[in-house]
């Protein structure tokens, strides 16, 4: 992916070169009522990239801020139902531990296993 990345940019910046070059003739960018800019037709283009860089950065740094902030409701009350199970089990778990020797035959086996061992 990386090098599909690297070629795109490359040939991305090849045609902003190759551009650059081939239009230097002067242009000039009326910004608002009695502000005119004047350059040359490849210097402007190549502010006005940096600048849609510049923004499409900002918005997807936008983006992943707000991913932070909004956790979907639903996924909080998942995670906290599986909380509450996880301790349910663990709770189970030690009963059943301390249940274990009371229970009838269990005390059976365990001597059987041992007489199998010896």
């Amino acid at each position: 992916m990386r090098q599909i990345n690297f070629v795109v940019i490359f040939v991305i910046c090849l045609a902003l070169v190759l551009f650059g070059i081939e239009n230097t003739e002067s242009a000039t960018i009326h910004v608002v009522r009695g502000v005119n800019i004047e350059a040359p037709l490849c210097i402007e283009l190549m502010i006005s990239l940096g600048v849609g860089a510049v923004l499409a950065w900002v918005f997807s740094v936008w983006v992943q801020v707000q991913g932070y902030f909004n956790i979907n409701p639903q996924v909080q009350q998942r995670e906290m139902r599986i909380q509450q199970l996880e301790e349910d089990v663990e709770r189970y778990r030690v009963e059943l531990e301390d249940l274990q020797p009371m229970l009838p035959g269990t005390a059976n086996k365990d001597a059987g296993t041992e007489e199998a061992v010896a």
